[in-house]
């Protein structure tokens, strides 16, 4: 420790005689003080100090003595020292905080330390997460920065008479098998579709059975912890928020879902519409094909989807507007679009355009908010008024600004005053991203997972009960 305690002193003193600042210099003296030689320099600048030593030897300064532990377990330094982690501070400071104990969210000790969240976030081993919807999936690890791999689903989710087991068996695999790991090593994140919209039995029924598919699959495949959250949820924490509306535009359809405290308000209604990015696609496609505009594939007119399309502020506008852009696509040359790069997102709003009879996305979004105003179910209103996009399609540039524009002019200001529409936090992987954010917790696994015995007991507790006591559903998990 003596070594410990030189080596922060070389390390002022080195710093202090390259800047010349003789004032700066701290002086030793033989009297006797709580850190000794250090007592004179000003708390502030011992904080820097610490700071360059790192959080490892940082930490080993508590047992010099009361003062020293004082001083390091200051909660500014652990804060700047989970400033240099991979995610950013304020998610950080929001899972744990907010999530850290868990679901149902509890309110935490005000004395939160951030020294021992540092220490217990070290020792977190990291977890798989798997993002899958009934389009494309998206897998990797917690600690690494971003998704490490995709890969197309095409699983029909909602379709519980089809084999989901052993299509699920065979889809979990393939992904562990191409991030090269033993599903036995590590504990595991993973999205469920939000499908059977319903708040009647026979829809709880079906989210259960899916729900418990997935976790029978994980544990045959030996996983040792598996905390399933449903993928709107996961797509608010990533927003750092556990109220608010999610909007879902996902492979087949698009999703409006109220969430209350981390849970899905089916009661006030799950809106749909039947409209999802496939659609989005299919619609540029039959454009260019009216324009003459050839191309190799539709995996050429999802990228001119992605790289050029956008949504107008105003639709009638922007037609008079030269929009023109182009695009080169390696191996099939450049292609260029001008109406049809804001005509594609404007199906959402206008989906008779592409000769689909559903309601809007702003006529959804307002649908829905419009229940929850009338539903009371927070003596706040402003849960309701902030709105999430996530999906792929949401990341369409102008998407936000007009679906808010739009529900400003449809909602009466009662409810429209305060209205936030946030793009997707994260891209096309922002569920990804908050299955992320759970996976860092220092508390994970703790209460976010289930295990095989606890998946069991709960299984046969069910079995024995189920036709004799209501089924309290979590849409949380």
């Amino acid at each position: 420790m003596a070594m410990l305690l030189r080596r922060v002193w070389e390390t002022m003193s080195s710093r202090t005689c390259s800047t010349g600042d003789s004032s700066a210099r701290p002086s030793c003296t033989t009297e006797s003080s709580s850190l000794g030689a250090f007592d004179q320099i000003p708390w502030d600048v011992l904080i820097q100090i610490v700071k360059l030593i790192g959080p490892k030897e940082a930490a080993k300064l508590c047992v010099v003595s009361k003062s020293w532990r004082a001083l390091v377990s200051d909660n500014r330094l652990w804060i700047f020292f989970l400033q240099h982690q991979q995610e950013p501070w304020d998610s950080i400071f929001f899972g744990e905080t907010t999530l850290g104990s868990g679901y149902p969210y509890q309110t935490l000790a005000t004395g939160l330390s951030f020294m021992h969240i540092y220490g217990q976030r070290a020792q977190v081993p990291g977890s798989v997460i798997i993002d899958g919807g009934s389009g494309y999936c998206k897998f990797g690890w917690s600690k690494y920065d971003c998704p490490s791999g995709r890969t197309a689903t095409f699983l029909e989710f909602g379709n519980i008479e089809s084999p989901m087991y052993s299509r699920l068996r065979h889809f979990f695999a393939t992904i562990y098998s191409r991030m090269q790991v033993k599903p036995s090593t590590q504990p595991i994140v993973v999205s469920i579709p939000i499908c059977h919209y319903d708040d009647t039995e026979n829809a709880k029924a079906s989210r259960r059975q899916l729900k418990d598919c997935f976790q029978q699959v994980l544990f045959d495949l030996n996983v040792p912890a598996v905390c399933a959250v449903n993928q709107a949820t996961l797509a608010l924490y990533a927003a750092k928020r556990t109220s608010g509306i999610v909007v879902n535009i996902g492979f087949q359809v698009t999703s409006v879902v109220p969430i209350l405290h981390g849970k899905v308000m089916r009661k006030v209604g799950v809106e749909v519409m039947g409209l999802g990015a496939l659609k989005l696609t299919g619609y540029l496609r039959l454009l260019m094909q009216q324009n003459n505009i050839n191309f190799g594939s539709l995996y050429t007119v999802r990228t001119l989807k992605e790289k050029l399309c956008y949504v107008a502020a105003d639709y009638k506008a922007e037609l008079s507007k030269d929009t023109q852009a182009s695009l080169e696509i390696a191996g099939e040359g450049w292609f260029t679009l001008s109406k049809e790069r804001f005509q594609t997102g404007e199906i959402l709003f206008q989906p008779r355009m592409a000769d689909v009879r559903t309601m809007g996305l702003d006529q959804a979004v307002a649908l829905c908010m419009d229940h929850c105003h009338y539903a009371e179910l927070s003596g706040d209103d402003a849960w309701f008024k902030t709105v999430i996009l996530t999906g792929g399609s949401a990341c369409l540039p102008g998407l936000a600004e007009r679906l808010e524009k739009e529900l400003r002019g449809l909602l009466p200001s009662s409810i429209s005053n305060g209205i936030r529409v946030i793009p997707p936090p994260y891209g096309a992987d922002t569920a990804w991203f908050g299955a992320k954010l759970v996976g860092n917790l220092s508390t994970f696994p703790g209460a976010w997972c289930a295990t095989k015995k606890q998946f069991r007991q709960k299984s046969r507790f069910n079995i024995m009960w189920r036709s004799s006591l209501p089924y309290l559903e979590d849409d949380a998990h």
